[in-house]
């Protein structure tokens, strides 16, 4: 099931590392349609996709006040407790994110400085169905609110029944969502993105999806509406020596490969018995998992690499760039100060992978696809708009004016260098 290749040579490893691809020749175009629907003809077109999508008439796409209390009432108590726990975990962590900025004079009376601004209106896009992600609400609404986010307007897919899942209710207003609307897909994002009657327009839309929310946001952004990121299917990838236990990589391969069809799970090791014991162990534990029709597609598209040395596993490891990357090495610390491309990593044999997605405090949302090469995951910094600032004493035009005038001049761009001279010579 998980093919193991041995000893791979470096040049055939970008062909090796690819993800799955699926066919995406009619998507923009489907998609596409959508967006200019919603722009067009607003609630209308998005209670029209509502039905033939999420099977489901929805007469008003706000949550009220009341849907909210009695969802929260439904959530089990331990779940609240354990999502109060993760709550202050990815807090701290956010928190310690926030930095004074300093003044920097760069000579004798230039002074510069920046100061972060929130973004005053943020989207939050939160899968439903078959596994709703209420852990990306805390993931994206806590950073958002930390910074001072005006308007947090969060979009899900409504059930059969027209309501949302209660545990993302719950999470929503207990990290202070401002505004909760029952729209899912392509035309959630596209509500978010232009604007209804009933839903808000925001300036920048977060969180993940399928390929239709997927290549929705990324359609939006030539619109002139920002996103978190580009995104892909998601993806863990496991560093493994003889030290590791072949159990907990099966585990942690699984985990990822339990999110759909199009998840990809590898392992990178310098143990031929490890990757051995790994493939028996994946599939006895795949046997029993409850979504092992979903995860045993995902599976076939996942592989184990063996390589001869952990400086190889490490070159193949930044290659591939992982969502997310578990080092289960004896010298876990130092393998991991060589990464150079991954969105999170995980030291040692007790760091799951899971304990990122739900409550250690990091974020769980990062970059897939390989764009973890130049991408980072949220944070604070994601909510929050950096402008600078620049103020010159008469001293300061004075010793700095010369070389303005000489750079503008030199570039032909004469009306720059007279919007100093002119104060030079006044």
């Amino acid at each position: 099931m998980l093919v193991l290749y041995e000893y791979p040579e470096k040049k055939a490893w970008r062909k090796l590392l690819l993800r799955p691809v699926l066919d995406n020749s009619s998507l923009e175009a489907s998609v596409g349609n959508i967006l200019k629907e919603v722009k067009k003809s607003g609630d209308e077109a998005v209670r029209r996709f509502t039905s033939m999508f999420d099977k489901v008439s929805v007469s008003s796409f706000k949550v009220s006040s009341e849907e909210i209390r009695e969802a929260c009432d439904l959530v089990d108590e331990d779940l609240k407790k354990a999502i109060q726990q993760a709550k202050e975990n990815i807090e701290k962590f956010h928190r310690a994110q926030l930095k004074v900025e300093e003044r920097v004079e760069t000579m004798p009376g230039v002074e510069c400085w920046r100061k972060s601004v929130p973004i005053e209106k943020v989207g939050l896009y939160i899968p439903g169905g078959s596994a709703p992600l209420f852990s990306t609400i805390l993931m994206l609404g806590i950073p958002a609110k930390i910074v001072g986010c005006k308007d947090i307007v969060l979009c899900s897919p409504p059930n059969k029944e027209g309501k949302l899942h209660p545990a993302i209710l719950y999470a929503a207003q207990l990290v202070g969502v401002t505004q909760i609307f029952k729209a899912g897909g392509a035309q959630g994002i596209a509500a978010m993105a232009y604007g209804t009657a009933a839903i808000p327009q925001v300036y920048k839309i977060f969180g993940p999806g399928n390929q239709y929310v997927t290549c929705a946001k990324q359609l939006v952004q030539k619109d002139g509406v920002a996103i978190d990121m580009p995104a892909g299917p998601s993806e863990v990838a496991v560093l493994a020596d003889d030290t590791a236990n072949a159990a907990f990589v099966a585990a942690d391969l699984l985990s990822q490969a339990e999110h759909g069809n199009d998840s990809q799970s590898i392992l990178v090791t310098t143990s031929a018995a490890l990757a051995a014991e790994t493939k028996s162990e994946v599939e006895r534990q795949l046997a029993v998992l409850p979504r092992k029709d979903i995860a045993t597609i995902a599976i076939q598209n996942s592989k184990i690499f063996l390589v001869k040395t952990i400086k190889e596993a490490i070159e193949l490891i930044n290659e591939y760039a992982p969502e997310h990357l578990i080092i289960s090495c004896s010298d876990d610390e130092k393998i991991a100060g060589e990464i150079i491309n991954a969105g999170s990593i995980f030291l040692g044999n007790y760091s799951p992978e899971s304990v990122g997605d739900y409550a250690s405090g990091t974020n769980h949302t990062l970059p897939t696809n390989g764009y973890a090469k130049a991408y980072s995951g949220v944070s604070v910094d994601s909510f929050v708009k950096k402008i600078t600032y620049q103020k010159l004493s008469k001293r300061g035009l004075e010793g700095i004016g010369r070389t303005v005038e000489l750079m503008a001049e030199a570039e032909g761009l004469l009306a720059h260098k007279n919007a100093v001279s002119i104060r030079l010579s006044n």
